[in-house]
């Protein structure tokens, strides 16, 4: 078993372990074929003899380049561990984990979002984290109660959160004071943030339409939906009706025709949620809508300066989100050695000092105390600055989403495109969506 790490706040203590960490940060890349370690006195996993570990991970250069420095440091505790990464973008990526799930040759340490984690646990895929948890040697403790429920499938923690997210509007600010107009607000009404899209497009002749369109973001329905005490999902079920997605869909062909929206063929090019496409990046709205973490990906794409607020209707309706989660394969050979490493990245300072926020906000509250001061890309300070400010009134989390969370995104966004090119009324759309999403969530 791991032996028992010093409490997080004896970390920054050591000056030694600050010039490991800043020789790290230095060291050139290892090739993707294996990370090694070099020898610590302070290693924490005791399992005998060599252990090497495959990860994988969707992600950037970026990314990858941040996760292997933090194996790296893991290596250095723990001499006897290293690692074998892969990683790619994340077009193709559960394609490519279906493949080795189906050949029984999944990676033993992966990430994953809510996408699949309730799909994953249920066809045995995942290693059960509940003992750890219980105690201790996977320590949960200093995580927000709402990002840890989020890991949780039928009463068992099968993911750590390997960041902390939010969904939040990323507008154009130097467009917005070009236009002279003000920069939306985080939390005013829906029919509020249209009107604010309206007067950009029309401060702009047209040039520069409001806001993406998101009638096919599932994040957004979501966040409608919960603004108005109900849920996206009620178990396995959908949790709302044809009447309220009507109703989505008809609040968004109204701001159509308010000209707060792009046209519907610049819409669906950013319906995929690739940020490169984001009409916020190309210039072709002030404001899209996007994940919190991914505001330093956004920045790094253009040259406008971005700002980041909270979604349209009352903060209460998000929750401690999981950016993405770190999980176990449950037929890995070395399962305390993936447990201890699941620990590290998720709860220790140093490691959560490499990462920055990369993946989102540090999991775990003390680590996140801990790096404060050593963030240094504005961006990524933004981002936090824009959690830090609406932590305290963050909503109840849900259960993860059940299986065919996937398919039944993807549906509603075949079902909000039909409606926009005018293929469908939104009654048609809606009984058709409803039809196929029930199939998919009881297939």
């Amino acid at each position: 078993m791991p032996v028992v790490r010093p409490p997080i706040h004896r970390l920054g203590a050591d000056p030694g372990r600050r010039r490991v960490l800043g020789a790290l940060l230095g060291a050139p890349l290892l090739a993707a074929g294996g990370l090694t370690g070099c020898s610590d006195d302070a290693a924490t996993s005791t399992e005998e003899g060599p252990v090497e570990l495959s990860v994988f991970w969707w992600g950037g250069a970026k990314r990858a380049e941040l996760t292997e420095k933090v194996l790296r440091l893991y290596s250095e505790r723990n001499p006897r561990v290293a690692f074998r990464v892969t990683w790619q973008g994340a077009d193709g990526y559960y394609d490519r984990l279906a493949t080795q799930a189906a050949g029984g040759n999944v990676p033993d340490l992966i990430q994953l979002d809510d996408a699949v984690l309730t799909e994953y646990t249920q066809r045995q895929i995942l290693l059960d984290l509940s003992d750890p948890v219980a105690d201790h040697r996977l320590d949960l403790r200093g995580l927000p109660e709402g990002l840890i429920r989020y890991g949780t499938v039928d009463g068992r923690t099968m993911a750590v959160a390997g960041g902390q997210t939010l969904a939040a509007v990323v507008f154009n600010r130097d467009l917005l004071r070009e236009l002279r107009v003000p920069e939306p607000r985080g939390g005013m009404s829906w029919a509020d943030y249209i009107a604010w899209a309206t007067q950009v497009t029309e401060a702009s002749d047209g040039r520069v339409a409001g806001t993406m369109d998101p009638s096919g973001d599932y994040r957004a329905l979501w966040l409608w939906l919960r603004s108005q005490g109900g849920e996206f999902y009620r178990g396995h079920q959908l949790g709302f009706g044809a009447d309220e997605l009507i109703g989505w869909f008809e609040l968004w062909q109204r701001a159509r025709g308010g000209r707060a929206t792009p046209a519907a063929a610049l819409v669906e090019q950013a319906d995929s949620g690739e940020p490169a496409r984001q009409l916020v990046v190309s210039g072709l709205t002030a404001a899209s809508f996007a994940w919190s973490h991914q505001l330093p990906e956004l920045q790094r794409l253009t040259e406008a300066e971005l700002g980041l607020v909270g979604f349209p209707g009352p903060p209460g309706a998000q929750w401690a989100r999981a950016s993405m989660y770190w999980a176990g394969f449950r037929g890995t050979r070395h399962p305390d050695t993936v447990i201890d490493v699941i620990n590290f990245l998720t709860t220790n300072g140093e490691a959560g000092t490499v990462l920055g926020h990369e993946r989102g906000l540090n999991a775990s509250i003390a680590a996140r105390r801990y790096t404060e001061g050593s963030i240094t890309d504005p961006a990524q300070r933004r981002a936090a600055a824009f959690n830090a400010s609406i932590a305290e009134q963050l909503g109840p989390a849900p259960a993860p989403p059940p299986k065919g969370h996937a398919k039944v995104r993807t549906l509603l966004v075949n079902a909000a495109e039909s409606v926009r090119s005018g293929r469908a009324g939104t009654r048609a759309a809606t009984s058709r969506f409803i039809a196929q999403a029930n199939g998919a969530l009881a297939a």
